[in-house]
C-alpha cells in the first residue's frame, strides 16, 4: 500500500465566482505529512528500502524532511534530516515527532545538502528533496488521479521550488495523454531560479534566497525541469511575497485551510488573474500544502509585509 493518499479534487465555488473561471483544487495539503512531498518521497523511500537501504538521510527546508521522517516511521527505517537555519521551528518539531533525528546545519539548503552527503554510509539512501526520477514518478500519481476522476483542465497551476513537482506533473501528463495541457509555474520574487532559468535558456543559480517562502528556497532547479520546458508549454509567473501571503490568507477564508506562502503563491496567480491564465475556462491549481505556517504566522507575515511597503 502506498504511503500517500488519494487527495480530494474539488471545484472551488468561491474562487470560481471571484475570477470568472472554473477553478479546481487538488488538495495535496491533505497528505499525511501535510504536503505533496509524501507522494514522491514516499515512493522513493519504498524503492530504496527494496534495494536494501538501512537508513534514510535527507536535507530539507521543512516539508521534504517531514515527508522522509513520515516515510521512515511508517517503514521502520531510521531517518536523519539536515535542515538549514532558515527552517521553521514548527517543521523541525514535527519531524522530531515522527522520530527523525534532526540536525540544524548551514545557512542555506545547499549547505545542509553538503553536510547530509558527508554523513552517508554504504547502507544509507540519500533522499533528495526534488532531484530524483523516483520522486518525479511518485508525484506523477497526482495526475493519474485527476484523469481517473474525468477532469482534463485547460491549464495547471503549481508552485516551483526545485522543480520536483513540476517534473512529476509533466511526467503524469505525458502518460495520461495530457501533453497538450500548459503548466503555469509560479514562484515568489527572490526564489525565482526557475523563471530566471527559463528566460536565460540555461540553469541560473541564485546568489541567495531573499523570499519569505523559504520552502521554495532552491537556489538552482533540477536540470530536468528546464529540459521539460523545451518540449512542454510551461509559462513562468513570479509574484511578490506580499501577494503570496495575501493569497494564503484569502484561501484560509475561502476554504478554512492553512497553506504556506510557498503554496499560496500558486493560488495568488489565480486570485490576481495573471495574464498567463487569461483565456482558459477550466484551471486546476495544485494546492501543495506545507506545514511551516499557522494562521497566526500568516497574519504576522502580512503585517510585516505591509510595514515594509
Amino acid at each position: 500500500m502506498p504511503l500517500h493518499i488519494e487527495t480530494p479534487l474539488i471545484e472551488s465555488h468561491s474562487i470560481s465566482r471571484r475570477v470568472g473561471q472554473s477553478i479546481w483544487l487538488k488538495m495535496e495539503s491533505a497528505q499525511p505529512s501535510g504536503s505533496f512531498k509524501t507522494r514522491g518521497i514516499g515512493y522513493a523511500c519504498e524503492e530504496y528500502l527494496k534495494r536494501g537501504a538501512k537508513r534514510f538521510i535527507a536535507s530539507s527546508g521543512g516539508n521534504a524532511g517531514l515527508a522522509v521522517a513520515f516515510a521512515g516511521r511508517r517503514l521502520s527505517v531510521p531517518v536523519i534530516v539536515i535542515v538549514p537555519e532558515t527552517a521553521s521551528k514548527r517543521a523541525v518539531n514535527l519531524m522530531c515527532l515522527e522520530n527523525a533525528e534532526v540536525i540544524v546545519q548551514g545557512k542555506s539548503l545547499d549547505e545542509a545538502h553538503r553536510f547530509a552527503l558527508s554523513l552517508m554510509q554504504p547502507a544509507d539512501a540519500y533522499i533528495h528533496p526534488f532531484d530524483d526520477p523516483l520522486i518525479w514518478r511518485g508525484h506523477a500519481s497526482l495526475i493519474d488521479e485527476i484523469f481517473r476522476a474525468g477532469l482534463k483542465p485547460d491549464a495547471i497551476v503549481l508552485s516551483v521550488g526545485g522543480g520536483g513537482l513540476l517534473c512529476g506533473v509533466i511526467e503524469g501528463l505525458k502518460r495520461n495523454g495530457g501533453a497538450d495541457i500548459p503548466v503555469i509555474a509560479v514562484e515568489t520574487e527572490g526564489a525565482d531560479s526557475y523563471g530566471k532559468s527559463l528566460n536565460a535558456g540555461f540553469l541560473i543559480e541564485l546568489a541567495n534566497i531573499s523570499s519569505i517562502a523559504t520552502t521554495l528556497g532552491a537556489r538552482i532547479v533540477c536540470e530536468q525541469a528546464l529540459a521539460y520546458s523545451r518540449e512542454h508549454c510551461i509559462q513562468s509567473v513570479v509574484l511578490p511575497d506580499r501577494i503570496a501571503v495575501s493569497a494564503s490568507l484569502q484561501f484560509l477564508q475561502d476554504h478554512g485551510i492553512v497553506v504556506e506562502p510557498a503554496c499560496g503563491v500558486a493560488l495568488a496567480a489565480v486570485y490576481e488573474k495573471v495574464a498567463a491564465l487569461s483565456g482558459y475556462k477550466t484551471v486546476l491549481v495544485i494546492v501543495c500544502g506545507g506545514v511551516g505556517s499557522t494562521a497566526d504566522h500568516l497574519v504576522e507575515l502580512s503585517r510585516l509585509e505591509c510595514d515594509a511597503i
